[in-house]
């Protein structure tokens, strides 16, 4: 039996029961049905044979059962990343208007999660998690029915926006049922999953479009959704319920409307030109729904980010952190292919066979990363990281059309690697630095800066690679990819300042 287990309740004496360390809160995980004559219901008795036959850890198979459905939405985010200039083909329209396609799943996947963190701390996240899952799958289904560019969009950024529960509910399991000391390896998995499956999305992504078409690929990810909801209704605990939790709507709306101008301004700023009234708007719209939301924040009695957590070390630089290595490491993966295709001449199919290199690396760090944790500490993982994702991005501005492939995969591997071994240590610290209470929101605020980072890279490296194409289509991709490098760095600094946690001596 592990530690926060008890089976003391329980007549056959089978754990029913996670409790968690003193002063936390109980998660029932089966209730015996009539107890007093001894009755135990069909489902409870399957799940114990097979939790007997498996020989799983209670806590390692609710792991199992949310990551998988947090793959299942966050796998298809990215996923036409390499086919956007077909579809915009199909929909008779510009590859720059479908790139929303993907954009706009992402940035809403990050700003509604910290909405959801709340939702949850007040219904429950078990609840949260199912129907985020459910509505993923509406969408999904949705989305393969699409008959235009905006309905398209739409579906696909209502799916993600559904899905965006997954996140924080998937985060808040893993506080729950994981003791500090224990969470490092659990979150080098969720680590794994929730910067690894976009990045699957992209390798796959072609391939795929060119065997069954992208329409069959919502196809099946609806049932799969179906298939999570069915698994999540039958397996996972129910969670605490805060009393008079408050919603921050107008923190979420001033935060949308700041970081939605801000992307359209850097987007469009090439094509509507710097000095346009439209730019300018963009920019000044942004700068005035980001003072809002600070003022928002101030009076807000469940303020959507607590100010406090800016002057916190282990919150804010951590966040800071991993925003800007997802700068560079998203935005340089959704950027590599397009590099590939166009500078090295490289057909789709052998791009995707390529780009396989960064989530192999990382699914093969990412759960080696929390051994490595313990033993030196969050601050040493995190700098090496940071370091790893500016040494691939410098190694990709210096690819030409005469580079080798093997240059390629060297650069992919080293930023799988740097992400995979400092994403789990700066989230653990995170989790550790924020009282119970929080743990959905602050999971929620990982996942916004997150996206947030990958978004501004991907348009930043994009407007760059535009706006220095006339100096040579080579140059215009190294001045991109210098800039990524330059980002990654902050990151790594960032890192730098963190306070590693206090371990027993013994566990390392």
């Amino acid at each position: 039996m592990t530690r926060g287990e008890d089976s003391s309740n329980d007549p056959e004496g089978h754990d029913r029961t996670i409790h968690a360390l003193p002063g936390r809160p109980t998660h029932e995980l089966d209730g015996a049905g009539l107890e007093e004559i001894g009755i135990v219901p069909w489902p409870i008795l399957l799940r114990r044979k097979i939790a007997k036959t498996v020989g799983i850890d209670r806590r390692w198979a609710l792991l199992l059962v949310v990551l998988s459905g947090l793959f299942t939405v966050a796998f298809t985010i990215t996923i036409l990343v390499v086919s956007l200039k077909d579809i915009a083909t199909e929909f008779h329209t510009t590859e720059a208007v479908m790139s929303w396609s993907i954009t706009g799943p992402m940035l809403a996947f990050g700003i509604v999660g910290p909405v959801f963190g709340k939702a949850g701390d007040q219904w429950g996240h078990k609840r949260i998690f199912v129907g985020g899952l459910f509505g993923a799958g509406i969408f999904a289904a949705l989305t393969a029915l699409s008959w235009d560019s905006l309905s398209m969009i739409a579906f696909r950024t209502l799916s993600a926006t559904a899905g965006a529960a997954t996140g924080p509910s998937t985060m808040a399991y893993i506080n729950r049922l994981f003791a500090p000391e224990d969470r490092v390896k659990p979150l080098s998995y969720w680590s794994f999953v929730n910067a690894g499956a976009p990045v699957i999305g992209v390798v796959a992504g072609a391939s795929l479009v060119e065997a069954v078409g992208w329409r069959a690929i919502f196809i099946v990810q609806a049932p799969l959704c179906f298939i999570g909801v069915a698994a999540a209704l039958w397996l996972l605990p129910d969670t605490e319920r805060a009393e008079k939790v408050k919603f921050d709507i107008a923190g979420s709306v001033t935060l949308g409307l700041s970081a939605a101008s801000l992307l359209a301004g850097i987007s469009q700023g090439s094509t509507w030109g710097w000095a346009s009234p439209l730019t300018i708007a963009c920019f000044a719209t942004s700068a005035l729904g980001t003072r809002l939301f600070l003022s928002v924040e101030r009076r807000a009695e469940a303020p959507l980010l607590p100010l406090h957590w800016l002057r916190t070390r282990n919150i804010a630089l951590p966040i800071v952190s991993q925003a800007l290595a997802n700068f560079a490491y998203m935005g340089g993966f959704l950027f590599a292919p397009r590099l590939l295709e166009n500078v090295l001449d490289l057909p789709k199919t052998e791009i995707g066979n390529i780009v396989i290199a960064r989530p192999l690396t990382f699914a093969l760090i990412a759960p080696l990363a929390g051994y490595a944790t313990i033993r030196v500490g969050e601050r040493v993982t995190g700098v090496f990281g940071g370091l790893c994702v500016a040494a691939s991005m410098m190694i990709f501005a210096g690819i030409t059309g005469h580079s080798s492939v093997l240059i390629v995969v060297v650069a992919l591997g080293l930023s799988g690697a740097g992400v995979g071994v400092s994403l789990p240590a700066l989230t653990s610290l995170v989790a550790n630095a924020v009282d119970d209470a929080n743990l959905g929101v602050a999971g929620a605020m990982q996942q916004l800066a997150s996206q947030m980072g990958a978004v501004l890279g991907s348009v930043v490296m994009t407007t760059i690679q535009v706006a220095r194409e006339s100096t040579g289509l080579t140059s215009s991709y190294s001045a991109a990819f210098i800039a990524a490098t330059a980002v990654a760095l902050a990151g790594a600094a960032a890192a730098l300042f963190v306070q590693p946690s206090k371990r027993d001596p013994r566990t390392t």
